[in-house]
């Protein structure tokens, strides 16, 4: 299987393992806030979507409408797949999981798009889940070196080294980030993380920079 065909297998994946944890939620769980801010567990699904439909050119068509002001091409996403019954947008998710629509960018985005916006999801919700370490490694690697104003997050880990527990391979150089590759992949995305999940000497600066 080539990289292209193992990528799109590991995000169909991990679509439908979500579909499988959000189907018994209630009602209330589905308003608890997410780790995106402003947005609950029921706007990211809406948004991932959005993702999922959207393609490269039908990104630009958004964008123009958005007058190229990303949020608010975001914002207008979810409003379009946000129904007014979670259990219609899960529907709808779960109809669009195997979609290989993109937005344009590196195929890596699909990775980090399904692994940080389902830990966004489930880590309010007190879901555990386990991620395949190789794809979190690819994912990581392209946050680590994008900048923020392509949705990366270079900026956050510049001058540190990361050095994932579950993977052989460390990132960058300078002081010491310790940790799993989904929690330095949360971390270097800006998500909050318990001070537990990092160490090293270089923990306390990725913290702050969060």
């Amino acid at each position: 299987m080539n990289d292209r065909a193992a990528t799109w297998e590991a995000v169909h994946l991990e679509r439908r393992r979500l579909v499988e944890d959000l189907e018994e939620i209630t009602e209330e769980q589905w308003r608890t806030p997410s780790l995106c801010p402003g947005w609950s567990v029921h706007d990211v699904l809406a948004h991932l979507i959005d993702s999922a439909t959207t393609s490269r050119l039908g990104f630009v068509r958004q964008m123009v409408t958005a007058r190229f002001d990303f949020d608010r091409a975001n914002a207008h996403g979810v409003a379009r797949h946000r129904a007014v019954d979670p259990r219609t947008t899960l529907a709808a998710f779960c109809a669009v999981t195997d979609s290989t629509h993109t937005p344009p960018g590196p195929l890596e985005t699909r990775l980090v798009e399904a692994y940080v916006h389902g830990e966004d999801i489930r880590r309010p919700l007190g879901i555990p889940a386990a991620y395949p370490p190789e794809h979190v490694a690819a994912a990581l690697a392209y946050t680590a070196r994008t900048g923020a104003g392509l949705g990366g997050g270079r900026e956050r880990v510049a001058g540190l080294r990361l050095s994932p527990s579950d993977l052989e391979q460390d990132l960058g150089e300078g002081p010491v980030v310790r940790g799993s590759a989904i929690a330095l992949l949360l971390a270097a995305s800006g998500r909050p993380l318990e001070p537990v999940e990092l160490a090293g000497p270089g923990a306390s600066i990725l913290a702050a920079r969060g």
